[in-house]
């Protein structure tokens, strides 16, 4: 039975939203957190396992030393605060893909706390997030449910399960409650996750492909009366891993609860999940609290020491972080705020960068990304990277345009044989003979050509009129099978007419 929902413009004018984010980064190690089991996304599944990822009776795990290090990168670009000393603790819980039926996490005592990253929206506001934690922990495996709907666990007549993800390392970054974000709380919450992403690829700590899980985040949301200060009873929708589905959650969520709140109703705490099918949220568990989970120190850990030439080492070796970034590549290719902007939405900055780099235009190469390739990629359902076209082969056929060895239409041609698996541009206009007439004999005989069988174009234009142009300019295309330079056939045009 469909939900209750009130309008999302009169919720936030009755109620106060406060939300707060749990995010997983899954780090791009090569083996597992405590154990040597190499990570390969796709694998056969149970294949990427030790007698530690099954926690088998004798086993003892070794922290992955690559882990530590990443957690630190990334807790230097939230401004954490970096404990010398953090613990790990066994959270424990009923999972059934964990073999051995705990988690290994850090509670009360976590590598990075109390930080911040500073959110740029679309039209330039900066808010800035609190950030409560980022501490290390490990994967659970994958379940699936057969026989139900939708791969949900109703109506599943059984269940399989792949542990190659048990054991991966994550870092869990979790927010404070976040408040005064009002009605653009789901904006805000969308930005924050975009931001994470951009840094943890710039870290290179992790893929961050939430279609691949590599990033998911729990979503949690409550209401208060306008001018309220207490907090309200919040849900968690859990594992959210599209950042169209972090806004979508929210809204659903604001728009759920309130309808409840004005009925009188009260908000039951408790897991939820996103159906990115029907766009709803539906109910899970009841929440547990960290005193359901009886955490306490993992026995075959000692604790995790980390000095502070350790830290000075490692934030010598800090990239660029994404945001100032973003301002030098902006101000290097004189690009305006609504064509950056257009740059970020896409995803392209890094394939413009490297299209740059391979000796394009700035100009050349948002032409091409954020045009007929951003249209093909829409077409295909996938995302500019995955595209069969490298940044060198639009740099390639941007050098064939100022060469002048391809016009544009010639150029849309080179980069649909590319896309079609013909080769490199050079392959492709070879294979199919592409090349710009520019003989001045053949280009005047095409233009004299058009001039006859447009007589009274050329009366218009020889009046002062330039409109019809582009008849006589098509006309000698067309002759010339696409091939013609059009500012050459300018030229002629423009020395017969005086």
């Amino acid at each position: 039975m469909a939900e209750k929902l009130m309008k999302y413009a009169d919720a936030v004018k009755q109620f106060d939203p406060v939300f707060g984010l749990e995010t997983h980064v899954e780090l791009s190690t090569n083996t597992k957190l405590f154990c040597p089991a190499h990570i390969e996304f796709g694998g056969e599944p149970n294949s990427q396992l030790t007698p530690v990822s099954l926690g088998l009776p004798g086993s003892l795990p070794v922290i992955n030393e690559t882990a530590v290090d990443y957690a630190i990168k990334l807790g230097l670009a939230l401004h954490c605060e970096i404990a010398e000393w953090s613990q790990f603790a066994r959270k424990n819980y009923f999972y059934p893909d964990m073999p051995r039926d705990y988690q290994i996490s850090q509670y009360d005592k976590p590598t990075n706390g109390n930080g911040y990253l500073d959110v740029e929206l679309e039209d330039g506001t900066v808010f800035r997030v609190q950030i409560e934690r980022a501490h290390i922990e490990d994967d659970a495996g994958k379940n699936t449910h057969v026989g139900g709907a939708d791969g949900r666990i109703e109506g599943a007549d059984h269940s399989l399960v792949d542990y190659n993800r048990a054991g991966v390392p994550l870092i869990e970054i979790v927010t404070k409650p976040i408040e005064g974000a009002g009605e653009r709380a789901p904006e805000i919450a969308g930005a924050y996750m975009r931001a994470i992403r951009d840094i943890v690829r710039a870290l290179n700590i992790s893929h961050a492909r939430m279609e691949q899980g590599n990033m998911r985040a729990d979503v949690n949301v409550s209401l208060r009366p306008m001018g309220s200060k207490e907090f309200g009873t919040r849900s968690e929708t859990k594992n959210v891993n599209s950042f169209r589905g972090i806004e979508k959650t929210m809204q659903y969520e604001i728009r759920r609860q309130a309808a409840i709140l004005a009925d009188g109703g009260e908000i039951l705490q408790e897991t939820r999940h996103w159906d990115e099918a029907t766009q709803t949220t539906a109910g899970g568990r009841v929440k547990s609290d960290a005193d359901d989970y009886r955490y306490f120190p993992d026995p075959d850990l000692v604790m995790l020491h980390i000095t502070k030439d350790r830290i000075d080492r490692i934030s010598k070796e800090m990239p660029e972080m994404p945001r100032e970034r973003r301002n030098r590549l902006q101000q290097e290719w004189q690009f305006s705020d609504l064509e950056m902007r257009d740059v970020i939405n896409a995803d392209a900055l890094d394939t413009i960068e490297a299209t740059v780099s391979a000796g394009a235009s700035a100009s050349g190469a948002k032409k091409w990304w954020l045009g007929e390739l951003s249209r093909e990629a829409n077409a295909k359902g996938v995302s500019l990277e995955e595209l069969d076209i490298t940044p060198e082969d639009v740099a390639e056929v941007e050098k064939l345009i100022a060469d002048g060895k391809l016009n544009d239409k010639l150029a849309k041609q080179t980069v649909a044989g590319v896309l079609a698996g013909e080769g490199h541009p050079a392959d492709v206009v070879k294979a199919h003979g592409y090349q710009v007439v520019s003989d001045d004999g053949a280009l005047v005989a095409a233009v004299d050509e058009a001039f006859a069988a447009n007589p009274d174009v050329v009366e218009k234009l020889k009046s002062g009129n330039m409109k019809p142009m582009g008849a006589i300019i098509g006309a000698v295309m067309r002759a010339t099978k696409g091939q013609a330079d059009a500012k050459a056939v300018t030229k002629i045009v423009m020395e017969k007419l005086h």
